[in-house]
């Protein structure tokens, strides 16, 4: 391509909100850790090469199709995520350090002897869980 010599309309995705084609073989569940997984979303699970983008925003069954058949909404943000235990277990002196992925609901305060991939900041611990930043970017 070569430069511009002229007004374009270029698209833009506002980074809230986005879809993304999910991965062959999975569900989806709304609420859950959403993740890249080989380029398509995918629910968070114990995994080194994982990306994690997110919170669903609906269910998604994609049991029976193959890669990119269907497409599942996605949010950036902070969510509120379980708390892993014993060893794991983050606490609030840990705000603005990462976290990793335990699954789709979890998150720990170590890679599991770099068994699992980041999932985010930690924003701040409470009796229920922790506040998670997450997004492409973060």
């Amino acid at each position: 391509m070569t430069a511009l010599t002229k007004a374009r309309n270029t698209r833009m995705r506002s980074g809230e909100v986005s879809g993304h084609p999910v991965k062959a073989a999975i569900v989806c569940h709304q609420g859950g850790l959403a993740v890249l997984d080989g380029g398509y979303a995918g629910p968070g699970r114990a995994a080194t090469t994982l990306v994690a983008i997110g919170r669903f925003e609906e269910t998604v069954d994609n049991s029976a199709g193959a890669a990119g058949d269907k497409q599942v909404r996605v949010s950036e943000g902070t969510f509120h995520f379980a708390n892993s235990s014993a060893g794991d277990l983050i606490a609030q002196a840990d705000a603005g350090a990462d976290c990793y992925i335990v699954d789709d609901q979890t998150v720990a305060k170590t890679n599991g002897s770099s068994t699992r991939s980041r999932a985010g900041k930690i924003e701040a611990v409470d009796a229920d869980g922790v506040w998670v930043r997450m997004g492409l970017g973060v």
